[in-house]
Formats: C-alpha cells, sequence, structure tokens
C-alpha cells in the first residue's frame, strides 16, 4: 500500500515488520471485508507525553473517497489518547493536508504549521517536510 501510494517514502519490509512489532500501539489498520484497506503508522513521542506523532498515512486505492483516513486518524487519536497529533508534510501534498486540517476542525484544535526539515538537511535533495502540531484536543 505504501508503494501504491505513489505519494509515501518507500522503507524496506524489515522496518515495517520492526514498526508492526514495537509501535503497533500507536498505529492502527483498516479493513473492508475482511481485505486491508488503509493503515497508519505513528508513534508516542519520547519525552512529549500525549502526543502521537503520525509517521505514515496510506489507503488503497479501491477505498479512497470513502473518509478511512479521517476514520483512521480520528479512532487512532483515541486509542492513545492523544493531546495532540503531529506529523510531516511536504508542501504538494495536498491529501494529507486537508486529512490533519479537517482533523484539527473536527478536535476544535488549533493546527501550527512550520519547517521541521528543510531540503539542505537532505542528502538526495528531498522537498522540505512541514512539522504539523495539532492540539490541545478537545
Amino acid at each position: 500500500m505504501a508503494r501504491d501510494s505513489k505519494v509515501l517514502d518507500l522503507n524496506s519490509s524489515y522496518s515495517y515488520l520492526l514498526w508492526c512489532r514495537d509501535f503497533a500501539a500507536a498505529s492502527i489498520m483498516a479493513t473492508v471485508d475482511g481485505e486491508p484497506a488503509g493503515f497508519i503508522t505513528g508513534y508516542m513521542r519520547p519525552g512529549e507525553p500525549g502526543t502521537l506523532m503520525v509517521w505514515q498515512v496510506a489507503v488503497d486505492e479501491a477505498f479512497r473517497g470513502r473518509k478511512l483516513a479521517a476514520s483512521m486518524l480520528d479512532r487512532l487519536a483515541i486509542q492513545v489518547d492523544a493531546s495532540r497529533v503531529e506529523t510531516t508534510i511536504t508542501a504538494d501534498n495536498e491529501a494529507s493536508i486537508r486529512l490533519f486540517a479537517g482533523f484539527a476542525t473536527r478536535r476544535r484544535a488549533a493546527l501550527e504549521r512550520r519547517p521541521l526539515f528543510t531540503r539542505d538537511l537532505y542528502p538526495d535533495g528531498h522537498d522540505t517536510e512541514f512539522l504539523y502540531r495539532i492540539g490541545p484536543l478537545d
């Protein structure tokens, strides 16, 4: 699903297996009729109690347009009892920008945006990742 998204940075299968082992409590997977339909990987920020850092969000193309990502994000924030949610998004990822802006609106929370990892920090010329910080959550 991450590969097929054409937006997410693809990680090794090993890293996804470690993620599932070590950070399952702060991640979520959606199924439709028993088939994987989407996932969110995240973790609770060390030293920032209550802050959920969302690493990747993906929805299989066959299941897009059903608000599945929004439902998973809402459920995950409740599941981990998050008081804040953070993520990083590149300026051209309009779907993720809408997802997290909508989450902030639904939760009646402030949304702050600032550059976190600028292009010059990446050896491969990756676009700037902007930190989206949402909270405190209602």
